[in-house]
């Protein structure tokens, strides 16, 4: 069975999310990333009006893999609620071992893009951070947790500062820590 040859605006989106993520927003031209996808730069004007069109889109593509693979990280790990909230944080860990791993990429956009709130960009970006948060409530709020809301607030504030810190140390042992912290906060709620 053959498989399918996937469409223009889909090459597109995939040498987006490879130079974006790798490289930066700002330091990757449109024109890269044509050549990344095998079109003219008019075919990728055909499906993105502009480059902030496809910044947005590059990261709206990133949101539910994202949140599915913390779900699988929660859901396949053993033991209790505080448990399942660490795995997440470990496997991070884990990822972040790997060279090609820059962190995450709603908050390195975010940076770029800190002093143009407006950008489409960082509308998709804070949307991705509440849908984290708002999975981790329902999760939190489903197990009888004390104050849901707060602690899935304090387990977004220490993953995006361990993103940070591992960003600056190049250590992702920061994460681990992070985790033990989550971990200590969610058993305490429980």
């Amino acid at each position: 069975m053959a498989s399918e040859t996937p469409s223009a605006k889909d090459r597109i989106l995939d040498a987006a999310n490879r130079l974006f993520y790798s490289e930066g927003i700002r330091a990757v031209s449109v024109d890269a990333i044509a050549a990344r996808a095998g079109i003219t730069k008019k075919t990728l004007y055909y499906h993105f009006k502009s480059k902030d069109d496809l910044i947005a889109a590059y990261l709206a593509s990133r949101d539910q893999p994202n949140l599915a693979l913390f779900r699988k990280w929660f859901d396949e790990a053993e033991g209790e609620l505080a448990d399942k909230v660490e795995a997440i944080f470990l496997n991070l860990a884990q990822s972040a071992h790997h060279p090609k791993w820059k962190g995450c990429g709603f908050l390195r956009t975010a940076a770029e893009l800190a002093n143009m709130p407006g950008h489409p960009a960082m509308k998709v970006g804070a949307a991705h951070k509440k849908n984290f948060e708002a999975w981790l409530y329902e999760e939190f709020r489903a197990r009888n947790s004390d104050n849901p809301h707060e602690l899935s607030r304090h387990v977004v504030l220490l993953m995006d500062g361990a993103f940070s810190t591992v960003l600056v140390h190049h250590d992702p042992d920061y994460i681990v820590s992070a985790g033990r912290a989550a971990r200590t906060m969610v058993a305490n709620a429980s």
